[in-house]
């Protein structure tokens, strides 16, 4: 009888697995993930959503994959850098050989690539970036491949102006913001739909995105009799803007959009002074059972999850591609992108998408599915307090 060397048997074993190995390499598809996700201020965004995206493909292959393959994240760090964000989706497209993309959380850097993934037919969802440009740039093509599982500016600002309509008792609304795109182009949308409530704010302040002390604007709001006030700037700022509130002594009514989600602001403003700003989310970690049992799934696993809901907007968006890669029997990205406009039911976390997308709104979410909260003991809450519960359908205008 012929016996096997010991060793021989175990090189044997080796080879095996690493053919193995090998195939299922072959067989994998790939999504791009590029995003910030160490330099900005919105770094713990850009961190929280690749957690939701790979927690998605996890427990997609753990149910046998997408048409037969591993489904896998490939995850690029832009830096904060517009440059860097390009180069990433050229490695992604080219050397990769991603099938599809997912958005990074700085939507100037997102602007900046998306020709990219357009003009190479990449479907490309955006499960963070807000800017109303990024669906809409292409809308006018023939096929549009840049889609949005997030919150949109304009429609969080929707349910802020509502909410500041019935809050204030004399008609004073102010704006402040940020002198960055987003808080500029924040502060626009706030001004138009104020108007459509038949608000014309009292005042419209700026600072700069390093600035510490908002005293002096708030003292112009202050004089100008505002006791309601919309806020539109990044997590950090936002918290100075709180400590200057403190510093002067004035607390109107204050409203703010998802930036204040990242802990830059409740590390800033502090735990009480965080509690004043009400500001828009589209899901809590406790809202659902489901969303419930994905926090504590991630958390157990890293031991930490900055932002939850970039989390569940990204495992949202990866479970919304894979569905469409299954109708589509293809990852062949003109039918994926046609998949995806014409999606039967996906159940994801934030809620069921019945349809997902349209050939006409490439936005899954809208100001329907959003809710406002504020930081309590450490954790974002809804609210639930007597102008929530007055806002009407007709108040939400746009």
């Amino acid at each position: 009888m012929n016996k096997q060397n010991p060793l021989t048997r175990l090189a044997l074993a080796a080879a095996l697995a690493m053919a193995a190995q090998g195939a299922w390499a072959q067989s994998e598809i790939k999504i791009g993930y590029n995003s910030d996700m160490s330099a900005s201020g919105s770094a713990d965004f850009g961190v929280s959503a690749l957690s939701g995206a790979r927690q998605a493909a996890e427990e997609i292959n753990a149910a046998g994959g997408v048409l037969g393959k591993k489904l896998v994240i490939v995850p690029r760090d832009d830096v904060g850098s517009p440059p860097k964000s390009i180069q990433n989706a050229n490695e992604l497209v080219d050397n990769e050989k991603v099938v599809a993309m997912l958005g990074g959380v700085n939507s100037g850097n997102m602007l900046a690539w998306l020709h990219i993934v357009q003009q190479k037919k990449i479907p490309t969802i955006s499960p963070s970036a807000t800017a109303t440009e990024i669906t809409n740039r292409y809308s006018k093509e023939p096929a549009n491949y840049i889609f949005r599982v997030s919150m949109r500016d304009l429609d969080q600002i929707t349910l802020l102006a509502a909410y500041a309509a019935r809050a204030t008792q004399n008609k004073k609304v102010a704006i402040i913001a940020d002198t960055t795109g987003y808080g500029q182009q924040g502060a626009k949308d706030a001004a138009a739909v104020l108007q459509l409530h038949g608000i014309t704010p009292v005042a419209n302040e700026k600072f700069g995105p390093k600035d510490t002390d908002m005293s002096s604007q708030l003292n112009k709001i202050k004089a100008a009799g505002a006791d309601t006030l919309i806020v539109y700037a990044l997590a950090d700022s936002n918290g100075h803007l709180m400590r200057s509130q403190e510093k002067i002594g004035y607390y109107p009514t204050t409203l703010g959009s998802w930036s204040n989600l990242s802990p830059p602001f409740l590390r800033i403003a502090g735990p009480e002074l965080a509690k004043k700003m009400i500001f828009s989310a589209s899901i809590t970690q406790d809202s659902t059972p489901q969303s419930k049992a994905l926090y504590d799934t991630i958390m157990k696993k890293e031991g930490k999850l900055p932002t939850y809901v970039f989390a569940a907007h990204a495992y949202d968006s990866v479970k919304i591609l894979a569905a469409a890669m299954t109708q589509a029997k293809s990852t062949d990205g003109e039918k994926v992108q046609q998949a995806l406009e014409n999606l039967g039911k996906v159940d994801g976390v934030i809620k069921s998408y019945a349809p997902a997308f349209t050939r006409a709104n490439h936005e899954a979410l809208s100001y329907k599915d959003f809710r406002l909260v504020r930081w309590i003991d450490g954790k974002v809450v809804s609210v639930d307090d007597a102008v929530t519960q007055a806002i009407k359908p007709e108040d939400l205008k746009q």
